[in-house]
């Protein structure tokens, strides 16, 4: 499988010492202590399996999401995480190998929710990794290892806790958290995509001469036996708005879709500005319903290695096992549907997003930020890394039917769409594009190549 090679911008890496010197400070002041144990203790394994127990040591309750655990390996072998078990729930756990220079790399642990109160601990945190090529490893040499089937605090592998060290010992060189702010890289003179949707509707011939194509054909993702329906897609106003209902049955569902005709779009910024709804627009609420902006490649075969996928997801109502509103931030390996396996990592965050957002993908040296509003949401990386062209898409469907027969109908609607072909572009700085092509009454451009 074709992987580009992945950098990590370093800052000047400090001396093993004065991290010494970082970790006794923070000992010095309570607050978060990391204890291990390895389940599967050989020098060479096919699958390594650390177990970790984060312990809350100060007065104040730490929220997972701003916690990091790093274990470090040497060699640069793609590897897949997964989460055996956990006291605090496998679903909130995620796990995404970063590149080092030198050959090395880490895996980073995180929480997409939780909270670890003072003088507690997580409980067990069963995890495990192996190669993507499912052949034997070499553990032994790995910074974090170690042969103790016993919890005791464990400082060669490192926790970070908002960014900043608060526990362990990295080797000389690991890598800083990453920092929200992004340099303009790349070339300011690739292609570029623009389009603030002002057509008379799904028929508009102009639609398909500009390289888009509204939805008709059957399938997933959604509802079984749901159709996709050309006559949700309209335009008022110079919006994309896709509208998509159910009566309560499979038949009586409508999905909608809008999707590039052309998979020619890989790294550099996407980015949209999309108005989420948590209400219907008639019919009663509650329904199970995605609103998204995504970029994707088809999957030719189950577990297909150059799949890829990048998505903003807003669930005004829940569904997956969430009970209400959650946006999150996915980046896709590969999957197969049934029996149902996927290899992704996520961010989210549980609270209302209704209303106009800007959205920002950057996809860039190996790594996926995902900005809301101008802040960095997610950053995402290693195997996630997409490997071929995508479509750039906007749809909305249903997970399940919650059982009314009274007509529901949800709406969501696009503002623009705006993509610059390899180059990163701050959230700001795409704003300020987007309005010179306004200003200058430009309602279309497409300079990005076909394949």
């Amino acid at each position: 499988m074709f992987r580009h090679p992945m950098k990590i911008i370093l800052a000047l890496a400090l001396p093993l010492a004065l991290f010494g010197v970082a970790q006794a400070s923070a000992a010095a002041a309570p607050g978060l202590r990391l204890q291990y144990k390895n389940s599967s203790t050989g020098a060479t394994t096919a699958q390594a399996e650390p177990w970790f127990k984060l312990v809350n040591d100060g007065s104040s309750p730490v929220p997972l999401s701003q916690v990091k655990i790093r274990y470090y390996l040497t060699g640069s072998e793609s590897y897949r995480f997964a989460c055996s078990w956990a006291v605090v729930g496998c679903s909130t756990v995620t796990g995404t190998f970063v590149p080092l220079t030198g050959g090395r790399q880490y895996l980073e642990v995180g929480f997409t929710s939780g909270s670890l109160a003072p003088g507690a601990n997580t409980g067990d945190l069963q995890l495990r990794f192996y190669r993507a090529d499912w052949q034997t490893f070499t553990q032994s040499d790995d910074h974090s290892f170690g042969v103790q089937t016993a919890y005791a605090d464990w400082t060669k592998a490192a926790v970070f806790q908002g960014g900043s060290l608060v526990w362990g010992v990295p080797p000389t060189g690991g890598s800083p958290s990453p920092s929200p702010t992004v340099t303009p890289t790349g070339n300011p003179g690739g292609g570029k995509l623009f389009d603030d949707f002002s057509y008379t509707g799904s028929g508009d011939p102009r639609l398909a001469q500009r390289g888009w194509t509204v939805r008709s054909s059957s399938g997933g993702p959604g509802v079984p036996g749901a159709t996709w329906s050309p006559a949700g897609v309209t335009f008022p106003n110079g919006l994309l708005q896709l509208e998509s209902s159910t009566n309560g049955t499979g038949s009586g569902t409508v999905q909608t879709e809008l999707s590039t005709s052309n998979r020619k779009f890989f790294e550099g910024t996407y980015a949209a500005r999309v108005n989420f709804s948590d209400a219907p627009v008639s019919g009663p609420d509650g329904e199970h319903i995605v609103q998204t902006f995504f970029t994707i490649t088809p999957l030719q075969q189950n577990m297909d290695p150059n799949y890829g996928e990048l998505d903003f997801e807003y669930l005004p109502n829940g569904g997956w096992g969430e009970p209400s509103a959650i946006m999150y931030a996915t980046s896709w390996e590969t999957y197969q549907a049934d029996p149902w396996q996927a290899v992704n990592t996520h961010t989210a965050e549980r609270v209302s997003f209704a209303g106009w957002h800007d959205l920002v993908i950057q996809v860039s040296g190996g790594t996926i930020r995902y900005y809301l509003d101008g802040r960095l949401f997610g950053e995402h990386g290693g195997i996630y890394y997409p490997e071929t062209p995508m479509w750039i898409m906007f749809n909305q469907w249903f997970i399940d039917l919650q059982g009314s027969t009274t007509p529901r109908a949800y709406r969501q609607q696009v503002d623009w769409v705006y993509h610059a072909q390899n180059e990163v572009v701050a959230p700001a700085e795409v704003l300020s594009r987007v309005a010179a092509y306004r200003a200058s009454s430009t309602a279309f451009v497409d300079t990005v190549p076909n394949p």
